[in-house]
């Protein structure tokens, strides 16, 4: 078999689910075109500004499809088939990612744009409130973790590929150093030039592909410069890149965000393109078993594992912080919300599956590398294939994984730094540097750490946090959904249940599962001690919303 008729079926699948589902869940939240959102009634040119879906569109889901629909498909796809994983990537998207996003972003835009937090605040407690913030940015702190340490394994080493040609992970160093500074410069002729942002597109997005080609030919090796081991080359790019997670957090929005993250978008959906055009017409044999086995070798079974492994791509809390953080504030009118809420998750879904394709097409047991390298070799045969050297096809995607983790670093840092605010009450200079430094150095504390698995080897902190990261993403998706039903419930919306609150029970058993199984054998270690704290912040919580339910106070008005 190959590629070409599971990847018409994932597109059918997903085009059908956006005609039907996404139509239902329009009629049910009462979708209406005629209402002023939060974005025309309180446009201000800053932050809330009506945006045409065309774009917001696009600028949501560069936001939302980050590294996380790309690294969790591969590792499930290694550990237990890909056909376990292709079923939850499609009903997962479909009726729990999928209403997760789509819900989260009505509720926002019902409650004057604001916060997921904040609607949690006006239907449960100010005490729910804080659990909330407590718990998303303990949720943000592991973002960074995992995203830091496998972008700076990225940096090191060197891998040969088939044909003798090698890429060199300094190479790709040099190209991300470049790709930083390149949007900075575009910055700064954009706002201080009249510059239109198509030419300074046409400029600035083919020096970019130029960085990528030198990367390979002046690169950026640490470990022969300080003359250190790559392993300690690896923990000197882990600090770097959260000292630019600092500075990027407090960089002007125009300077280096909104560029940087313009020109990625033409990676992610070159990405799309690229993938697409591969899984229809190259013709690819699947070779990986379609099913591994319900137990891993580490003895992890398929569930929870898997429904915590696969986040993005199936459903992912961060996209909560995403809808109603930004794009609540920037919805023209609220029947958008199906495309850009709905429609965007089930387009991650694609993302996810072609991501999965990278796996299918390895043989039995070549799965063992990082999961960017089996994204970069897998998307970059398809880039060979139409004349493009294996060496810089390589590269392209790498730096295209490397671009993904950016935008979330960046997101992540931010957010972490308005919950920290938000806590203290310090919204001045002194605040927003605090709970940016704080935010970073927690992940600094786990990076620069030697982790080992069980038999006591050396191993990446990525994957040491990854679990902890995606059950934490999806009891965070839990726990937005246990907000969105408890507001909808109060609200006469009987069907809540059904809609928002079963997928809310399946996450939040799962997500729960998996963290109890991390608490019980972390053997003391952080994991367990994290894992043990956001148990207890969930439990709280739930207790908290019950007694919403229970309550006969009405909902506290909605106020700025």
């Amino acid at each position: 078999m190959t590629l070409l008729p599971l990847a018409l079926l994932v597109a059918l699948v997903l085009g059908t689910a956006y005609l039907t589902y996404g139509r239902l869940l329009g009629r049910l939240f009462r979708l209406d075109p005629d209402a002023a959102t939060p974005a025309v009634a309180l446009q201000d040119g800053i932050d809330h500004v009506p945006t045409e879906p065309k774009y917001l569109i696009g600028q949501h889901f560069s936001a939302i499809a980050a590294a996380g629909p790309i690294v969790g498909p591969i590792l499930a796809g290694a550990m237990f088939g890909w056909l376990p994983a292709l079923l939850w990537i499609l009903v997962g998207s479909v009726f729990v990612g999928g209403v997760h996003d789509f819900s989260a972003l009505v509720a926002s835009i019902r409650h004057q744009g604001k916060s997921i937090a904040r609607v949690v605040r006006d239907h449960v407690n100010r005490r729910a409130f804080i659990l909330f913030l407590l718990f998303i940015w303990l949720a943000l702190v592991y973002i960074i973790v995992a995203f830091t340490d496998i972008t700076a394994q990225a940096f090191v080493g060197e891998q040969t590929l088939e044909n003798g040609q090698v890429v060199r992970g300094a190479g790709i160093a040099t190209s991300s150093l470049l790709y930083l500074l390149i949007p900075i410069a575009m910055g700064l002729l954009l706002r201080y030039t009249k510059l239109s942002l198509a030419a300074a597109t046409a400029i600035f997005l083919p020096l970019v592909i130029a960085a990528i080609v030198v990367g390979q030919y002046a690169p950026l090796d640490l470990g022969a410069w300080l003359g250190i081991s790559e392993a300690q080359t690896h923990k000197v790019w882990d600090v770097a890149i959260l000292l630019y997670c600092v500075a990027a957090a407090m960089t002007p929005m125009w300077l280096l965000l909104q560029p940087r993250g313009h020109l990625g978008g033409f990676f992610l959906f070159g990405f799309l393109a690229v993938g697409v055009l591969g899984a229809l017409l190259g013709g690819e044999p699947v070779r990986y078993p379609a099913f591994v086995g319900w137990t891993t070798a580490k003895g992890e079974t398929l569930a929870p594992i898997l429904f915590i492994t696969i986040a993005c791509g199936a459903v992912s809390g961060f996209h909560s912080l995403i809808a109603s953080g930004t794009t609540a504030k920037q919805l023209k009118r609220e029947t958008d919300a199906r495309p850009i809420g709905y429609g965007t998750m089930l387009l991650e879904g694609g993302v996810a599956f072609l991501a999965l394709s990278c796996v299918m097409m390895l043989p039995a047991g070549g799965a063992g590398a990082a999961p960017n390298l089996i994204f970069a070799n897998g998307i970059g045969g398809f880039l060979e294939r139409v004349g493009v050297p294996a060496t810089i096809a390589i590269s392209i995607m790498l730096m295209a994984f490397t671009t993904f983790v950016y935008d979330t670093l960046d997101v992540c840092t931010r957010l972490g730094r308005y919950i920290v605010q938000e806590l203290t009450g310090w919204h001045d200079r002194r605040g927003a540097w605090l709970g940016t430094v704080l935010t970073a150095a927690v992940p600094l504390l786990f990076v620069t750490q030697q982790m080992t698995d069980a038999a006591g080897k050396p191993v990446p902190a990525w994957r040491v946090f990854w679990g902890l990261f995606g059950a934490s993403n999806q009891l965070l998706a839990a726990l937005t959904l246990l907000g969105v039903t408890v507001w909808l419930a109060r609200t006469g919306r009987r069907w809540a249940f059904a809609v928002t609150g079963l997928p809310c029970l399946l996450m939040y058993v799962m997500s729960c599962w998996a963290l109890f199984g991390m608490v019980r054998t972390g053997t003391g270690g952080p994991v367990a001690y994290v894992g043990a704290l956001l148990l207890v912040l969930a439990a709280w919580m739930l207790v908290e919303a019950v007694g919403a339910f229970r309550s006969r106070r009405e909902p506290t008005p909605v106020t700025a």
